[in-house]
């Protein structure tokens, strides 16, 4: 998340607050002026009661725009974006800050899944004024669809420097009524320099080897040695990343590749971004370990992965390897698909709402205890590491489940045989999904990407 100020802004400091509930999906009618209610993506219909006068992306609200020579609000999100949907509940339902802007902006909301086109375009623009994008993007058009200010989540109130749109908003209403000509003269340069940048991005080239090897070396500096993945921060899975290392080991036999694509993969399926329950990978993890995720899964991150597992099978024949990509199909099967029409669902929300904190995925001693009988529970906690304190801030009793030692050491811990440890592990699994699935669970986006589905029927053969 991130925010930058133009010289006519001001920023303030504030304290940090409590953020309400997430107004659950439900069909609540829409505001009169909202024209979102009839939209096909769900991240549009569940802003269809707040009481901002939100347009979809088209041509009648730009003309709107320019007929009244209003500046654009822009809100570029997603169904299973957890900032997104504390923005919305904070900001876009809070009326004072709706009367604002349904008096000086005319507003337009787009999901990100849905419209990748308008994303690309002005997350480019975010990054060349912020330095990094994201979602919700937040930004501010002149009435031809020129960015003029920008960033990411912002709150209603000033907040641990972050500036609220009850600030910023008057600011801005401000600014392009006194000094429009700045303003427009500002949005032409940076969209000039975008142009130009694109233009000379796209050049019809040949791949040489020498990019390939520079990409390689690139790649083996960033490496995590000790976690995998690169980087020793907030880890997302880099499907292609590791795609390109195995191609490499498979046409050179580089030791180098090889160990960087095992190193991350072991780590990832043994890791808390895996969901060991019900299979399928979240969207990245929060910590250099893999172990404490954000709950979102994207079915064109488990395609990347259920390839990456599969030809990580074939060049090692590791278990590991093929127990995970089953686990991804399992997923896959199970909740992010139509099994009698077919197609492949977009994705699968983190959470219900902004307090549970993953709590359909996460798992206190208690909940285990009573999910399973006493031999598997004793398995259970020791395998996954669930303790009396887990890992998650909103309830600390809540434990992500990843695998801390081996069935090897816990049969020598429990004086049990190795057979037995591995039918009471596989036996917990079963039974703590099967009370997993009477939890309310997190909203399954059913819409059918063509591209994305392209990606996992081409898996799906892999797998075949």
């Amino acid at each position: 998340m991130s925010v930058v100020m133009g010289p006519w802004l001001t920023n303030a400091d504030g304290k940090e607050s409590g953020i309400p509930t997430r107004p659950a999906l439900v069909d609540q009618g829409h505001r009169p002026g909202n024209q979102l209610a009839g939209a096909a993506s769900p991240y549009l219909r569940e802003a269809a009661q707040q009481p901002v006068h939100w347009r979809p992306w088209s041509q009648s609200a730009f003309k709107e725009a320019q007929q009244q020579d209003k500046p654009i609000l822009l809100d570029i999100g997603a169904v299973w974006c957890h900032w997104c949907h504390v923005m919305d509940v904070e900001s876009y339902e809070n009326e004072d800050i709706a009367r604002i802007i349904n008096q000086h902006f005319v507003a337009i909301k787009v999901d990100m899944d849905e419209r990748p086109d308008i994303d690309r375009r002005y997350q480019e623009a975010v990054r060349a004024l912020t330095g990094q994008g994201g979602w919700p993007l937040t930004a501010f058009l002149t009435p031809d669809g020129k960015v003029f200010f920008a960033g990411t989540y912002f709150p209603p109130e000033n907040r641990g420097g972050r500036v609220g749109l009850k600030v910023l908003l008057p600011q801005i209403t401000e600014v392009y009524a006194t000094q429009k000509a700045q303003v427009l003269a500002s949005a032409n340069q940076l969209s000039n320099a975008l142009t130009q940048f694109a233009a000379n991005s796209i050049r019809n080239e040949n791949i040489s080897e020498t990019l390939v090897q520079e990409i390689s070396t690139t790649m083996v500096q960033q490496f995590d040695p000790m976690n995998g993945g690169f980087g020793n921060g907030v880890k997302f899975p880099a499907g292609s990343a590791i795609e390109l290392a195995l191609a490499l080991y498979f046409t050179n036999q580089d030791p180098k590749m090889l160990k960087l694509v095992t190193t991350t993969l072991d780590a990832m399926a043994d890791g808390g971004i895996y969901d060991h329950i019900g299979g399928g990978f979240f969207r990245y993890s929060t910590d250099p370990q893999w172990r404490v995720p954000h709950f979102e899964k994207m079915n064109y991150d488990n395609a990347e992965l259920l390839m990456n597992y599969l030809h990580a099978y074939k060049a090692t024949g590791k278990a590991l390897y093929r127990e995970t990509a089953e686990g991804i199909i399992g997923y896959l099967n199970r909740v992010l698909s139509d099994q009698v029409n077919g197609g492949f669902y977009a994705h699968q929300d983190a959470d219900m709402t902004r307090e549970d904190d993953g709590d359909y995925y996460t798992w206190t001693v208690e909940e285990v205890r009573q999910a399973l009988p006493k031999d598997e529970a004793a398995v259970i906690l020791r395998f996954y590491d669930i303790q009396p304190r887990g890992e998650m801030r909103e309830n600390p009793a809540k434990n992500v489940p990843f695998i801390a030692t081996t069935p090897e050491a816990l049969a020598q811990e429990l004086d049990l045989s190795l057979e037995r440890i591995q039918w009471l592990i596989q036996q917990g699994k079963s039974h703590l999904l099967q009370a997993r699935m009477a939890r309310k669970s997190p909203l399954v986006d059913q819409t059918i990407y063509i591209d994305r589905n392209g990606l996992l029927i081409s898996a799906y053969l892999e797998a075949f």
